[in-house]
Parts: structure tokens; sequence; C-alpha cells
């Protein structure tokens, strides 16, 4: 029993050491998103609020961080160090859609950062909200050790780290899982509209640093006191979107729903298993839920119209379809 209690011990020591996330992209087990992958499907197109922090977060009244515009985060990934906005130590932006994020299985939504190499990382949280007033943060985990401070040009192992924008390159984005706050109040995570992106204050000095979910210090390049320092945002991607429009052409040879147009009683046929339906008006506000995809779909109650049905698969693929009530 010993034994087995010592090599327990042993294992679990070597998972804090060696990192138990995902590695940089191109290895095996990353989650990195290329911004070019098809399953983004819209970028962030609105600028609500925007605010620099200090260039040295010891030092509040020494300027601001200054490098860019607020816009440059806005519609697609540049992938590139320059075509970004620097939020400064604990500085921060919020951004809006034109159609609002959902949670389906998987990934929702993607961030992306400017970093010129796999360990060179600055990090940020990521907070989201339905009406724009209350805020939810989503949860992150830093193990990287703070015994001794990253230094300004110094390298973090992104296998210790997890639910922290910044996490990979230039060009590849952190993906976040709206699931991960599915036991939030005040937020409906069908309807996603804000994202608020926060700089993480690196130092390991508790004055001032900043803290993960599980009240770690998160130690990352610190002090970052140039005009570009702090989180580099390039852009937000938007992987569960409500936009009712998206892949109906792609989806029509893959699930077929009949009669159409129809007085409210629909048979299905998939290609692939379904684990369940919703239905959202053309503002994309979801108005029906079921969880499984069971028998026929009954929506002779909805008054005549046009709607979208969404239906995911056992996989996590979604499939869209035009529909019309009469």
């Amino acid at each position: 029993m010993l034994r087995k209690t010592l090599l327990l011990i042993l294992l679990s020591l070597t998972l804090a050491v060696n990192g138990q996330f995902a590695p940089p992209s191109g290895e095996d087990g990353t989650t990195a998103v290329h911004k070019d992958s098809s399953a983004i499907v819209a970028w962030a197109t609105i600028l609500v609020d925007f605010a620099r922090g200090p260039l040295d977060a010891a030092y509040p009244d020494g300027g601001l961080a200054s490098y860019g515009e607020a816009d440059a985060a806005l519609y697609a990934a540049e992938g590139t160090s320059t075509e970004v906005v620097s939020l400064g130590d604990g500085g921060s932006i919020t951004l809006s859609f034109d159609f609002s994020i959902e949670d389906l299985p998987g990934p929702d939504f993607v961030i992306f950062e400017n970093s010129f190499s796999d360990e060179y990382l600055e990090f940020a949280h990521v907070e989201v909200s339905t009406d724009g007033e209350k805020f939810v943060r989503i949860p992150s985990i830093s193990n990287i050790p703070i015994e001794e401070q990253t230094a300004t040009y110094a390298n973090s192992d992104p296998t210790l780290v997890h639910n922290l924008a910044g996490k990979y390159r230039q060009g590849y984005g952190t993906p976040f899982d709206l699931q991960d706050i599915a036991d939030s109040t005040g937020v409906d995570l069908s309807d996603i509209n804000f994202i608020r992106i926060i700089d993480v204050v690196g130092s390991i000095n508790p004055d001032f640093g900043t803290k993960d979910s599980e009240g770690n210090i998160i130690n990352d390049p610190y002090p970052t006191d140039f005009e570009s320092g702090g989180f580099d945002l390039d852009a937000v991607g938007v992987i569960h979107s409500t936009d009712p429009t998206l892949n109906i052409e792609k989806n029509k040879q893959e699930f077929v729903v009949y009669p159409n147009p129809s007085n409210g009683i629909l048979n299905y046929s998939t290609q692939k298993p379904l684990s369940g339906f919703a239905i959202v008006d053309m503002t994309g506000k979801r108005i029906f839920l079921r969880p499984n995809a069971t028998g026929k779909i009954d929506l002779s109650l909805f008054n005549p119209g046009i709607y979208i049905l969404v239906a995911t698969t056992a996989e996590g693929e979604v499939y869209r379809t035009q529909l019309v009530l009469k």
C-alpha cells in the first residue's frame, strides 16, 4: 500500500512538472484553432468599451500602454505581430457581435493574441455577458511556478495553463467553452452578446498580481513597461453563432426536414445520428429546445412564418435548415 501511495504521489508531481493541459499548436492534443479554420463562422464586429492599463501596474501614474487602435480587434484575425491593440497591465476591452454566441457541444468562441512563439505568452482573463451588465468569468488555471518572476522576455510553458487567452502563438486562437460556466447565474448561455478580455498582470507580487480561479498567482512576462505592453488582442472568432442563415445551403444534403412548407408536424432524415433540436426565429432568438432527437418534431402550435431548425449530431456537429410553417 505504501509503495502504491508513493507511486501516486510521484505521478502527481510528474504531471505538475511536465504539464497537464493542451500543448502548443501543431502538437498532438492541441486545442489551438487556426485563424482560417472553417469552424469560425463569424467575428466580433462592435467595440463596446475599452480601457487601457498602465505600462507598469506597480507605477499606475507612469502612463498607459498605447500601441494600436481598439478597432484592430474587430473582424477577422490577421495573425501578425502588428495588427493588434495592446491592453497594458490590467487593461480591458469589451466586444460584441452581429448575432449572439450560443452554447453547443465543444468550444463556442476563440480569442487570438499576437505572440511570436509558442512559449512567449501574455495572458488575459475572459468574461462573457448576455446583457452587457452582468459578466461571468471563464474559470482559468495557471500552474506556472511562482518561485521566480517570469522576466520581460522569458518563456512560459503552455501546458501549465488552461482557459487563459494568449495560450497560443499568433495565427492560432485559444478556444473557450461556455459549458464551463453552466452553473453560473445572470447569463443566458444560448444568448451571449458580449465578451470582455482583461489583461493578466503577470507579477508574482501579491499586491497587484492577478490570480486564477483557484486563487493562484498567474506568472507571465513582467514588467512589460512599453507601449505594446500587456495582452495584445488580434480578434475574437465565433464558432457557435445564433445567426439563423449559417450553413443552410451546406446542410441541405446532410439533413432534410419534410414536408417543408409544413403545417407543423415534421419528419427528418440525416446522415448522422442526432442528439437534439432547437428552433430559432429570424432574429436569432431561440424559442424551442428539445434535448433529444426521438420521434417526429411537432411545431403545430407555432405561428405561421419562417424559422430555422438547428439540429446537433452526437459528435457535436450542427445542421441548420430553414422551415416554412403555414
